[in-house]
């Protein structure tokens, strides 16, 4: 189904679930009903807690989140981002028990998605994003266990403009990019000091400009080669 430009304008989470999957008009509408009840959050607050019961799902509609793990000492390992689209939650067994803790990092939004197993493209929808969050995962894995430096910032931002570009949320090769330098270095397992030394690098080879919250990749299809990472797929703008 491709969405009409008033209906795309509700959600970039609508949009991103309608080019998970076709929704039916059905799926549409329960998605939108869902929307108009949000739940509104903070910066740094906990949406689910390592080790404690998870309430039920939530969609993200606004706003950036983040799995992270917290060790004794006060560090941190960002395990991956989560963006308007994405579900937190979103399991299938009885009482399940969240294997890590996601916390927000700037304002966000979220809602009660619609109940599994009511809409037959909705359920479809699910099963693909929860696919999506399992790969998003292991190309983390493989940053940190295999990558260099530049690779691991470079494969990161690559993949946020393909996931943000799904919800419209890209401003042509540009998107927002509303983390610190310290938050970016607890995901790739880097200091803020090298992050910044690559980032430099980066801006002079020509491959990243960051700025004033905002990321612009001026040849995405070219730093995709460099790092080896698979062809880029990009919808929308």
């Amino acid at each position: 189904m491709t969405l009409n430009r008033d209906l795309a304008s509700v959600s970039p989470a609508l949009i991103r679930m309608s080019r998970l999957t076709a929704l039916d008009g059905a799926s549409v509408q329960a998605v939108k009903e869902a929307i108009a009840r949000p739940q509104q959050f903070r910066p740094r607050r906990d949406l689910m807690v390592e080790g404690r019961d998870i309430g039920g799902p939530q969609l993200i509609l606004s706003g950036w989140a983040a799995r992270v793990r917290l060790l004794l000492d006060g560090r941190r390992q960002f395990l991956n981002f989560l963006l308007p689209g994405d579900f937190v939650g979103l399991y299938h067994h009885r009482r399940p028990i969240a294997p890590t803790s996601i916390i927000t990092l700037t304002d966000v939004t979220t809602c009660v998605p619609p109940e599994l197993g009511t809409l037959p493209a909705l359920d479809e929808a699910y099963a693909v994003a929860q696919a999506m969050d399992e790969a998003y995962l292991l190309a983390q894995i493989a940053r940190l266990g295999r990558m260099n430096a530049m690779e691991r910032i470079a494969d990161l931002m690559l993949e946020l403009y393909e996931r943000l570009a799904m919800s419209d949320l890209t401003h042509g090769r540009s998107f927002d990019l509303p983390i610190t330098q310290e938050t970016l270095a607890d995901a790739l397992g880097l200091t803020a000091v090298h992050v910044n030394r690559m980032l430099q690098a980066a801006r002079r080879a020509g491959d990243l400009i960051w700025s004033s919250r905002s990321m612009t990749i001026p040849d995405p299809k070219s730093l995709a080669r460099k790092v080896g990472r698979a062809q880029i797929r990009v919808t929308g703008n």
